[in-house]
């Protein structure tokens, strides 16, 4: 295992303690309006390097989302909505990809993309994990209105979030 392998695993671990420990327990209600929940754990899959394989990601986002799931005591919401992420993000990559095409031993990183192309994806595939994952809650399109305040106000505070931590773990390779 190199430096890079040992640095992904150690932020994973820290990025999944963060969640579990500290963001689950943030209430950031107002009044009745509880629609704000804090998501950090989707960085695990989208910052992982486009070489990964699609089958290792699918798995990765699995176990990542089951993980999640045993401390939320949801029933498999996170990790569908992280599967449904990962599977996209193929999609996103190649809708996002520049003229002259990726290096595939790059990572996703400002350095290396840009803080636009950075930004752009992860607000594409954030967007995308959280309108699956309040869907999949709610399971039921009767509450097609709390589905969208809770995706777009979730939106917003996880996308700000997320920009800190990559403004804060801003890896140079």
């Amino acid at each position: 295992m190199n430096r890079i392998d040992l640095r992904t695993i150690l932020r994973s671990l820290i990025v999944l303690v963060i969640q579990v420990v500290l963001l689950k327990r943030i209430d950031l209600s107002i009044g009745s309006f509880n629609y704000i929940h804090l998501f950090l754990y989707p960085t695990l899959i989208m910052f992982l390097p486009i070489k990964t394989p699609r089958v290792l990601l699918l798995i990765l986002a699995l176990a990542f989302g089951l993980v999640i799931d045993v401390f939320y005591d949801s029933i498999g919401v996170h990790a569908s909505a992280l599967v449904f992420m990962a599977y996209s993000k193929k999609f996103v990559l190649q809708l996002l990809e520049p003229v002259e095409g990726y290096n595939v031993d790059q990572s996703l990183s400002f350095n290396k993309m840009g803080f636009l192309w950075v930004i752009s994806f992860t607000a594409i595939l954030l967007f995308l994990h959280l309108a699956w994952y309040f869907s999949v809650e709610a399971f039921s399109f009767v509450y097609f209105k709390d589905i969208i305040f809770r995706t777009l106000s979730s939106f917003v505070a996880s996308f700000v979030l997320i920009a800190l931590f990559l403004l804060i773990y801003n890896p140079k390779n």
